[in-house]
This record gives structure tokens, C-alpha cells and sequence, in this order.
């Protein structure tokens, strides 16, 4: 299976920015943690993080053309406001589970609102940066 882990704005910023809701890990730390699950099963896996939303639109649209099956995506911000982004994955048919290190539901009111979670194959919100780990297992159906 080749799966792509996709990460929006301020994600760069993991295990600096506001660690008493989104932790101490680093996005390193993650990615070295998703890759170790992937190996194991031999699944191809990468990683792509940008703080610019046509950045983001353009590694889904290449996704399709690298024939990825599947892509775990957190849009960070981008989950309260890009139409761009919700019909760039719309338009390739990859499936996605959507991620949330936060409980997107239990924060400020503009924050509760996703245009990717009626689209997504299921939502991972509030369950830190395990939420990766989760969609990831689930994604290669190991527990």
C-alpha cells in the first residue's frame, strides 16, 4: 500500500506550540513512529508538511499521479476554510482519514466547523498525536 501523511499549517511547529494541546512530540517524532509501522508490514509511506495551501493542493494532485492509495491528512487550519482543499481531494478520489491532535468539537466555535469530515473515510479527533497512529493501523489493518 502507498500511503501519504499530509500535514497543514503550523504543524512545522509541533512539540514547540502550545504543548498543552498538541503535545511535546515533534513532527519528526511522529513521522519516524508512522514509519516504523509501515515498515513492518512493508507499506510504502511519505510525508508532506506545508504552511501554504496550494502547496497542499498540489502534493494531493501529485499523490494521484505518484498513484498513492490512500493519504492521512490533518489540514490543521485549513479544516475550518479551504473549499480549495476539500474539492483538490474530491477531484483525485484518494481515500482519507481525517486527523485532529485537538478535539476539534471541544474548541472555539470557528473552530468546530470541518469541510473534510463528510468526505473522509473516518475522523480521528482528540486522541493527540495518536490519532495518526490509529488511522494509520486502521488504513493497514493491523491493531
Amino acid at each position: 500500500m502507498k500511503i501519504l501523511v499530509l500535514n497543514g499549517p503550523n504543524l512545522n511547529l509541533l512539540g514547540i506550540r502550545e504543548e498543552d494541546i498538541y503535545g511535546n512530540e515533534t513532527l519528526q517524532d511522529l513521522e519516524h513512529k508512522l514509519k516504523e509501522i509501515a515498515d513492518e508490514v512493508n507499506a510504502e509511506i511519505s510525508f508532506y508538511q506545508s504552511n501554504a495551501e496550494h502547496d497542499l493542493i498540489n502534493a494531493i494532485h501529485d499523490a494521484y499521479k505518484a498513484d498513492v492509495e490512500l493519504i492521512i491528512f490533518n489540514p490543521a487550519a485549513y479544516t475550518h476554510t479551504s473549499v480549495a482543499l476539500r474539492d483538490a481531494l474530491l477531484g483525485v478520489r484518494i481515500p482519507f482519514y481525517e486527523v485532529h491532535i485537538s478535539d476539534i468539537k471541544t474548541r472555539e466555535d470557528f473552530r468546530q466547523k470541518s469541510y473534510f469530515s463528510d468526505i473522509a473515510i473516518k475522523v480521528f479527533s482528540g486522541h493527540g498525536t495518536n490519532g495518526y497512529l490509529l488511522a494509520l493501523k486502521e488504513a493497514l489493518k493491523i491493531s
